[in-house]
């Protein structure tokens, strides 16, 4: 007979989707984000699908300022792909 304590312990945990964007909109506590492909800008004329995102608690302690315009990496859930976390704003290019 195999237990739980035996085999681990815990359920494996699903590991989150790591995508980037660009932030549209910035809202009270939230912000709007655009998907695009790494290391592209977006097409205008075709825009990516939109999810709205939340600070990570590093971004938030550290008081990293988010503006629109921003390109950043999110991380969304497995379950839900319509809400993220922002875990890293990426550097502009000169």
């Amino acid at each position: 007979m195999s237990t739980e304590a035996e085999s681990g312990g815990s359920k494996k945990k699903e590991e989150p989707v790591e995508v980037e964007g660009i932030i549209r909109e910035a809202l009270k506590g939230r912000f709007r984000v655009e998907i695009c492909e790494e290391g592209k800008e977006p097409n205008p004329d075709k825009p990516g699908p939109n999810v709205m995102a939340t600070l990570a608690g590093k971004l938030r302690v550290n008081s990293i300022k988010i503006v629109q315009g921003d390109r950043v990496k999110l991380e969304l859930s497995p379950y839900d792909l319509k809400n993220g976390r922002i875990t890293y704003r990426l550097q502009k290019k000169k």
